[in-house]
C-alpha cells in the first residue's frame, strides 16, 4: 500500500463512508487535533519512568484511535464502527481514582512540569482540551457522538493526574502557584 494516494491534494479529504469535506471543516480540526494528542501521549509514553503510567497511555492511545474513527464518521451513519462509550469513561474514572489515592491532596493550584513525561503529559493535557472545545463547536455544526465531548473531559483530568502521578515515581516536586496579593 502507498501512503501517499494524491486525493488529498485539492484540499479534500474523505470521512469513513466515502463524504468529501474541506480539510479545514472543523471535524478534519477536531480529529486531526486528537491524532495530535495521541502524539504527544506517545512522547509522554517514552519518558515514562513507570511501568503502570506506560500501560494506562497504551490503553489511551488505543482509545484515541477509536475516538479518532469515531469522529471521522458521521453518527447517523449505519456502519459497524468501534465508537468511544460508556467503558471508556468508567475506564478513565477509575483511573483517576486509582491515581488519586497515592496522591497528597491538592490545595492549590500547581506549574506545569516536573519530570520530561509529567511534563509531557501536561502538554497533552492542554491539547486534549484543545481537542475538546473543537468537538464542542464541531457538534453545534456537525453530526459527532456527544459522548466524545465527555471522553474528552475526562481524559484531561486523567491526564493531569497522570502528570501527577509521573512527577511523584520521579520524584519531583509539584511547584505550587501563589497569586500575587
Amino acid at each position: 500500500m502507498k501512503i501517499y494516494t494524491k486525493k488529498g491534494d485539492t484540499g479534500e479529504t474523505s470521512l469513513f463512508g466515502g463524504q468529501k469535506v474541506l480539510k479545514s471543516s472543523k471535524r478534519i480540526d477536531t480529529y486531526g487535533t486528537v491524532d495530535e494528542l495521541n502524539s504527544i501521549v506517545g512522547a509522554a509514553s517514552s519518558y515514562s519512568i513507570d511501568s503502570t503510567t506506560r500501560q494506562l497511555l497504551n490503553v489511551i492511545q488505543k482509545q484515541l484511535f477509536v475516538l479518532g474513527a469515531d469522529l471521522s464518521t458521521p453518527f447517523s451513519r449505519k456502519e459497524k464502527i468501534n465508537r468511544i462509550g460508556k467503558s471508556e469513561i468508567e475506564f478513565l474514572e477509575h483511573s483517576i481514582d486509582e491515581l488519586e489515592k497515592s496522591l497528597e491532596p491538592l490545595i492549590s493550584f500547581i506549574l506545569p512540569g516536573g519530570s520530561q513525561a509529567g511534563a509531557q503529559l501536561h502538554v497533552a493535557r492542554t491539547v486534549c482540551r484543545r481537542a475538546e472545545r473543537l468537538a464542542v463547536e464541531c457538534l453545534q455544526e456537525e453530526d459527532i457522538s456527544e459522548i466524545s465531548i465527555k471522553y474528552l473531559n475526562r481524559l484531561s483530568d486523567f491526564l493531569f493526574m497522570l502528570a501527577r502521578f509521573e512527577n511523584m515515581k520521579a520524584g519531583k516536586e509539584e511547584i505550587k502557584w501563589v497569586p500575587r496579593l
